[in-house]
């Protein structure tokens, strides 16, 4: 009989490894779909199309005097254009009817809503431009996908505080805990 030659210290290494593997793509492709849930805004808006009629960010995104952000534009500012439909959009017409004559405000998914513990301020950022920390959307006709974290009811795309400290850093910023929560 003819002996069966083995790696020394392989044992179970090979299906170990393999297993391994597996497991990490695994939770690469599946992972995600478990935790997070995709979501559309209710309305499909187009930052292009208000981009090219010459308004900034700042048109719609309004900060209170702290420079904490006062919220998403309301019926009211938006109807300052769209009190009645002006172009050939279906959604425009959509938001006219839903919304700007029942008086019903749009129910926006928030992208990058932070917890109550954390104090931001856009006026201390005002150096930088919005798309350093927002999604890059002034070029969109559709918003993004929203991806909300099942768990926490939060965007995926809510900026994470690593990302703050390693700007931070790299910006000669003090990382203390009191500079950006309460």
């Amino acid at each position: 009989m003819e002996e069966k030659k083995q790696c020394k210290g392989c044992g179970g290494a090979l299906p170990f490894v393999i297993g391994f593997v597996a497991a990490v793509i695994a939770g690469w492709v599946l992972f995600p779909d478990l935790i997070y849930s995709k979501k559309t805004q209710p309305i499909r808006f187009s930052h292009k199309v208000h981009q090219e009629q010459g308004m900034e960010c700042s048109s719609c995104h309004t900060f209170r005097d702290d420079g904490s952000y006062a919220g998403l534009p309301t019926n009211e500012k938006c109807m300052e254009c769209h009190a009645d439909v002006v172009g050939s959009d279906p959604d425009e017409a959509k938001y006219v009817e839903q919304y700007a004559k029942t008086g019903k405000e749009v129910p926006w998914l928030v992208y990058q809503y932070q917890p109550d513990n954390v104090i931001f301020s856009h006026k201390a950022h005002e150096s930088f431009e919005c798309k350093s920390c927002h999604l890059e959307v002034g070029k969109t006709d559709t918003p993004p996908v929203y991806y909300e974290n099942r768990l926490s009811g939060y965007s995926k795309q809510t900026m994470k505080m690593w990302q703050c400290e390693r700007c931070h850093a790299e910006n000669g910023v003090s990382n203390a805990c009191h500079v950006c929560h309460k």
